[in-house]
C-alpha cells in the first residue's frame, strides 16, 4: 500500500457507471461535494451513453473527477473492470449512480481494513433514497449452494438500529463496496462473462476462498434510489438473473450441491417461474427465462464469453 498504513492518508478511487442517466449521475456527484475524506479520485466511467454525459455536467465542478469514455457498453462486470484498471487507488469503491452518499462514509468503511488485515471487503449500510428509514442492505445471508440463493438481511425493514452491529457477512453488494487493492491483485476482477448480476456473488466466493473476510460495516450509510415497488420484470433482468444464477453454481459447486441444485432448478424453481409469468401474461419473460437456461446447455463455465 502506497499510503504507509494510515487509514486517512490512503487513496481511494471511487468508481460509478454511467448508461443515459446523466443526470442521475450528477446527482451523486453532488453528494461527494460533502464527502470529508480528503484523498479520493472519481472515475465516471461512461458506457457508450446515446448522449455524451459531458453535455449535462461539467466534470471539472467535482474535485477530483474524471470522465471516462468507453466505446461501448461493457456491463456493470466490465465495466466496473474497466475503470478499475485506470485507477490509482489503495483501495477501490464501486458504488451505483443512482446512489447519495453521505460524509462520513469513505471514513467509515476504511475502519475494518486497518484493524484487521483479512478483511477484503467492506460495505455499508445500504438504505432506500426514496424512505431513509427503510433497509435494503444490512449485510447478505450466505448463498445457498443448493438453490442458488441468497437473501439481503433487513431488506424493506424500518431501521430500528436491530443492524446496528458490524461483522462479517456472506457476500458483498454491487451497489456499494470498498475492496482493498491487495485483494484485485490476488483474485482478479469481477467476472466478465456475467456482464450483470451474481457477478459480485462470484467475486466475493472467489476472495473468501482467497481467505480474505467480508465486512458490513453498519455505520456507514448509504441511500440508494432504487425502486421500492416490485412491477412486471424486465425481460433482460429476466434473461440474466436466470442466466447467471445457473452460471454461478455451476462455477462454485460441487458435484453433489450441483447435482441438488439442478433437481431443485428443474422441478421446483422452473415451473414456478413460468407459471408465474403465464398466469400474469408476461409471455416475452417466458422466452428469456429459458433463454437463460438454454445458455447454459451450450456454454461453458469457465470460458471468458
Amino acid at each position: 500500500m502506497n499510503s504507509s498504513g494510515e487509514g486517512n492518508q490512503a487513496l481511494v478511487s471511487i468508481i460509478t457507471l454511467n448508461y443515459n442517466r446523466a443526470e442521475i449521475t450528477a446527482a451523486f456527484l453532488e453528494s461527494s461535494k460533502y464527502l470529508l475524506y480528503p484523498h479520493y479520485e472519481i472515475l465516471v466511467c461512461d458506457m457508450a451513453s446515446s448522449v455524451n454525459p459531458s453535455t449535462v455536467f461539467d466534470v471539472t465542478d467535482y474535485p477530483n473527477t474524471r470522465l471516462l469514455l468507453s466505446e461501448k457498453n461493457l456491463g456493470f462486470a466490465g465495466g466496473n473492470n474497466w475503470g478499475m484498471h485506470q485507477a490509482k487507488g489503495d483501495f477501490i469503491f464501486i458504488v451505483n449512480n443512482d446512489t447519495e452518499l453521505t460524509p462520513e462514509i469513505i471514513d467509515l468503511l476504511l475502519e475494518p481494513f486497518f484493524r484487521n488485515a483479512t478483511i477484503g471487503v467492506v460495505c455499508p449500510k445500504i438504505k432506500y433514497f426514496n424512505d431513509k428509514q427503510i433497509i435494503q442492505y444490512a449485510g447478505f445471508s450466505p448463498m445457498n449452494l443448493y438453490t442458488g440463493r441468497a437473501f439481503a438481511i433487513g431488506d424493506f425493514e424500518q431501521d430500528n438500529g436491530q443492524y446496528n452491529t458490524s461483522g462479517i457477512t456472506g457476500g458483498a453488494h454491487g451497489c456499494a463496496m470498498m475492496v482493498k487493492k491487495e485483494v484485485i491483485e490476488k483474485t482478479g476482477m469481477f467476472p466478465e462473462k456475467f456482464f450483470l448480476y451474481y457477478e459480485e456473488w462470484d467475486w466475493s466466493a472467489r476472495i473468501q476462498k482467497a481467505g480474505y473476510k467480508i465486512w458490513y460495516q453498519s455505520e456507514a450509510v448509504i441511500y440508494h434510489k432504487e425502486s421500492m415497488s416490485v412491477g412486471k420484470e424486465n425481460p433482460m433482468k429476466v434473461y440474466y438473473h436466470t442466466r447467471n444464477r445457473i452460471l454461478f453454481m455451476r462455477r462454485n459447486c460441487n458435484l453433489f450441491q450441483l447435482f441438488v441444485f439442478s433437481f431443485f432448478f428443474t422441478f421446483i424453481s422452473l415451473p414456478k417461474a413460468v407459471f408465474k409469468y403465464l398466469k400474469t401474461g408476461q409471455m416475452e419473460q417466458v422466452k428469456w427465462f429459458m433463454k437463460g437456461v438454454f445458455y447454459n446447455l451450450t456454454h461453458n463455465s469457465k470460458s471468458a464469453i
